[in-house]
């Protein structure tokens, strides 16, 4: 079983971005990384997954048609079970508590802290084994 981790975002250059930060770990198959590009190709990946291998979704608030925050609510329906950390330019007090009340473990802010978000992996991937 590939343990996975998804990224929601609509900006094309994240995927280079993210896979260039992991590429250690993903050439060492420590997990495998895939990537929605907006909340609707999103759910339709979490409904497909279906098993345990998803061990955390990483998304974008602001994106077009349905935000981040939109979709978290259903996300965390179909698979309460799983994490979602947001991922905002905006870190204000008003969208934390959003993303908090709608069920997020956690928000990051903009410059992505690669150091912090590969700590919340490990962190995961030692839960998952």
């Amino acid at each position: 079983m590939s343990i996975l981790v998804l990224v929601v975002d609509d900006e094309p250059d994240v995927e280079a971005l993210f896979r260039q930060q992991f590429r250690r770990d993903l050439r060492a198959q420590r997990f495998v990384m895939d990537f929605a590009s907006s909340a609707a190709d999103a759910l339709t990946r979490v409904e497909t997954i279906g098993d345990n291998s998803l061990i955390l979704i990483l998304s974008d608030i602001n994106m077009p048609g349905m935000t981040g925050l939109e979709m978290l609510p259903k996300v965390k329906q179909k698979r309460p079970d799983v994490p979602v950390i947001m991922i905002t330019a905006y870190g204000d007090a008003d969208t934390k508590r959003k993303a908090l009340e709608n069920g997020a473990t956690g928000l990051l802010t903009k410059p992505i802290d690669f150091s912090l978000l590969r700590e919340e992996i490990d962190t995961r991937l030692a839960a998952a084994n």
